[in-house]
């Protein structure tokens, strides 16, 4: 065999020659390459164009042997690398950037709405060019079970808007779109509903908590039953279906799509749509849970206060309450009106300090008190006192303010007693308002202040309004200047009607609200206004008796004497016989004179009064029995009666309609 003319020494050379007319190749094909690899987003860098082989190597795998071929193929595996750690970086950074605006938009959501809107404008376009949000329907609120089946109703949607220059949209558009009528707006309530099979693909998907691709093969079985059998997605890491879990359990689904129009998700996008997801359903469970806080807060202050004012003879009530703001709707305001014994009317409003469910269940118990004490007819400093010593009894920190007035139609006066509050304003009915002199008096819960009461006129036509400092105290102004603008609102408003006319009340209640600038409402507003109208002499007859047998004969013959001059003989027999019945009972108990008066107004009022304590009860009389069925007529022929016990002992009272109300 004929020895090649190439030996060992003769090699190094041609390698040598080889490495040589290689390397100027490699420093063109660098430059090319360069470009395309920082074009190319994450993996997918893999599949971007390689470098030119080197020319007179031919196809000969052999033609650059050995150590001369590992610096062709140097460029070929920078390209297959991925992207530089400059470009990686970038990325990244952008993407914890996201994550950040993201969810402090969602955080700033404080109810439900707010949060899930924010859930989709910052996905959409930024992370996803749609989004679907599914929660259970209805919430669990904190520990309660969840109800049974497991249903998720479609609770918002949103996608990537069409310009107004697009009239027409390709298919992978057309497949993004939510299956919504109008995805501008909130669903309505008959939106699209996913009941969660037990044990089936979605609610293995839900359970697992973790976000998955729309490939996968759990969400391929999860995304039809959620979506429904004829939604179609787009393929491959196009869509991200994420479970939504609060603190407890999983409380829905989102699910992220993209188009073709750009980059598929990555693996690090999970990460993002998991941390979307995890501060989206903490969101929905503080909102949840301040939603049901709200509505227990809503029911008390509702229960707390009257659900309607009474109308109590010779006087009409209107009334108003603010909370200080939707975020802080409990506080301690109160007013009340309670019907009295006399057709007199207790009129009441007060302030606890804070805006707390403390301060709600304080003013409810204060109020409780309040109309207690009303009922034994008490003074109104006596009543004070009384409530003083039962906010000593819930804590030594418990204090409010409280202003008690007592009108009496009859008489047209008004009693007022003051414990620390502003005082009343009162509109005579030529237009003229003035600050009532009360005295000031302490808080009620100092302890050991003794309260006092004035009297004075109520003329007929005039308008008293009580309120609590949220009126007319704020950062802006102090309380007594805020009480001048009160006056002379209420007295501007009274010269718009004329010197002869009241303005309307409700109007004027209205009218006086309207004061409040923007930086007034600082503190609850409660507001009670009572327009005395009094009950005229001439419809008033007033008797005493001596607690003698005679007396129910007379109390029968002045009784016919009053009706026969107002006109309402009709009513001769009944009257005659109920006033006989009360009166008699009163006699027989009574140790000083029995008081007898009859009221005309739109009704016919006849109260009986004595000094025994013991009220009397309706019974069943038996065939044997002398007694007992007094009471038993007034309830069958009056239209209202009942019994009030007083300091100085009982009224007995009923009313009988007149023509106007037969």
């Amino acid at each position: 065999m004929t020895e090649h003319p190439t030996s060992h020494e003769g090699r190094q050379p041609l390698a040598a020659r080889s490495q040589e007319r290689a390397r100027p190749r490699q420093q063109d094909a660098a430059p090319a390459a360069a470009p395309a690899t920082a074009a190319i987003p994450g993996p997918a860098g893999a599949s971007g164009p390689k470098p030119a082989t080197p020319a007179g190597t031919g196809s000969n795998p052999t033609a650059i042997p050995g150590p001369a071929a590992a610096p062709a193929a140097a460029a070929p595996s920078a390209a297959a690398a991925g992207p530089d750690p400059q470009t990686v970086a970038r990325r990244e950074g952008d993407r914890l950037r996201f994550v950040g605006a993201a969810t402090r938009r969602i955080a700033r959501g404080i109810d439900l709405d707010e949060i899930v809107l924010g859930l989709c404008r910052a996905s959409v376009p930024t992370f996803s060019d749609a989004i679907l949000v599914y929660l259970r329907d209805p919430l669990p609120v904190g520990d309660e079970r969840p109800a049974t089946p497991f249903v998720l109703r479609l609770r918002r949607s949103d996608r990537l808007r069409l310009n107004d220059e697009e009239t027409e949209t390709s298919p992978e558009t057309e497949r993004l779109r939510p299956p919504t009528i109008d995805p501008h707006a909130d669903l309505t309530p008959a939106a699209e509903l996913c009941e969660v099979q037990a044990g089936g693909a979605l609610a293995e998907v839900l359970r697992g908590v973790r976000p998955v691709f729309g490939d996968s093969a759990a969400a391929r079985v999860a995304l039809p039953e959620l979506l429904g059998a004829g939604r179609t997605v787009p393929s491959g890491h196009r869509v991200i279906l994420a479970p939504l879990r609060g603190r407890r359990r999983v409380i829905g689904a989102a699910v992220f799509l993209r188009g073709t129009e750009r980059p598929p998700f990555e693996a690090n996008d999970l990460l993002v749509a998991a941390q979307l997801a995890t501060h989206t359903a903490l969101g929905i469970d503080k909102a949840v849970l301040y939603g049901r806080e709200a509505y227990i807060a809503d029911e008390l202050q509702r229960t707390m206060l009257p659900d309607s004012l009474p109308q109590p003879t010779g006087v009409r009530l209107a009334s108003r309450y603010l909370p200080a703001a939707e975020t802080a709707r409990v506080g301690g305001d109160w007013y009340d009106a309670i019907p009295l014994p006399g057709s007199r009317v207790a009129l009441v409003v007060g302030d606890v300090m804070g805006h707390s469910m403390t301060s709600a269940a304080i003013m409810g118990q204060l109020r409780t008190t309040a109309q207690t004490l009303a009922g034994l007819d008490l003074p109104p400093q006596e009543v004070l006192h009384h409530l003083d010593e039962q906010a000593q009894r819930l804590g030594s920190d418990r204090m409010a303010t409280c202003l008690y007035a007592v009108y009496d139609p009859v008489a047209h006066r008004i009693t007022i007693a003051n414990a620390g509050h502003p005082p009343p304003v009162l509109l005579h009915l030529g237009g003229r308002a003035e600050v009532l002199r009360v005295p000031p008096g302490a808080p009620i819960g100092v302890g050991g202040v003794d309260f006092e009461a004035v009297e004075l006129d109520a003329p007929s036509g005039a308008t008293l309004l009580l309120y609590t400092d949220g009126l007319v105290e704020s950062r802006l102004r102090d309380v007594w200047t805020g009480i001048e603008q009160l006056r002379e609102r209420l007295a501007a408003t009274a010269q718009l009607t004329g010197p002869d006319h009241s303005p309307p009340l409700e109007a004027l209640c209205d009218d006086v609200l309207d004061m409040l600038g923007p930086g007034d409402r600082d503190d609850d507003i409660a507001l009670l206004a009572a327009r005395f109208d009094g009950i005229a002499p001439s419809d008033v007859a007033y008797w005493f008796l001596e607690p003698e047998d005679s007396a129910p004969g007379r109390a029968r013959r002045l009784a016919r004497r009053a009706l026969s001059r107002w006109g309402l003989d009709e009513l001769s027999d009944s009257v005659e016989l109920l006033v006989s019945e009360v009166v008699t009972n009163a006699v027989r108990y009574a140790e000083r004179p029995v008081t007898l008066r009859l009221l005309r107004t739109d009704i016919l009022r006849c109260e009986v009064g004595d000094d025994a304590p013991q009220l009397p009860r309706q019974r069943r009389a038996r065939d044997m029995d002398e007694g007992g069925r007094g009471l038993f007529l007034v309830n069958r022929l009056a239209r209202r009666w009942g019994a009030t016990r007083l300091s100085t002992g009982k009224v007995v009272w009923f009313e009988m309609p007149t023509r106007g109300q037969q």
